[in-house]
């Protein structure tokens, strides 16, 4: 009987995948001002795991579309926002920014007003995590982290 619970209990550790572990930390959302009808969440995602991971989607009902965003510059140099349908590469024992100017959670025809403190319940999708639901305080006071707009995390504290 030993044996068998054993073989039982190997086979469903080799059957079940090696899913990254994922943290998300110093996570805020904005919108530009009162009445916006658009939004945008920041954060930064750390993969402790040992293998990639990617954030293929995200779903919140604070508004009525809800997609992975980034910046990217035009032909004529005005930079322009594009949803990034591929999603964001999560590094094994590393971490991605979401950060103003960059890639970020986009939020689009707002199902109320963007309001400071308020707490917005927010699913990321990760290829190998899974689900992920996180809250997401409204911080409409935070300036932008320039260390954070150009992807580096060092030294940021929670």
């Amino acid at each position: 009987m030993k044996s068998l619970i054993l073989a039982g209990a190997s086979a469903l550790a080799l059957a079940t995948p090696a899913f990254a572990e994922i943290a998300v930390q110093d996570a805020y959302a904005r919108s530009a001002m009162a009445g916006a009808k658009t939004g945008a969440a920041f954060m930064v995602i750390e993969n402790t795991g040992d293998e990639d991971d990617r954030l293929i989607a995200v779903a919140s009902d604070a508004a009525v579309k809800v997609e992975l965003h980034t910046h990217i510059a035009g032909d004529n140099g005005v930079m322009r926002m594009v949803e990034v349908e591929e999603g964001f590469v999560i590094p094994a024992h590393g971490a991605h920014a979401l950060a103003r100017g960059g890639d970020h959670v986009m939020f689009m025809g707002l199902t109320a007003p963007f309001e400071q403190d308020k707490m917005l319940n927010v699913t990321l999708t990760f290829e190998k995590a899974g689900e992920m639901v996180v809250e997401i305080p409204v911080d409409l006071e935070r300036q932008p982290d320039h260390a954070m707009q150009h992807g580096k995390t060092g030294g940021m504290t929670n």
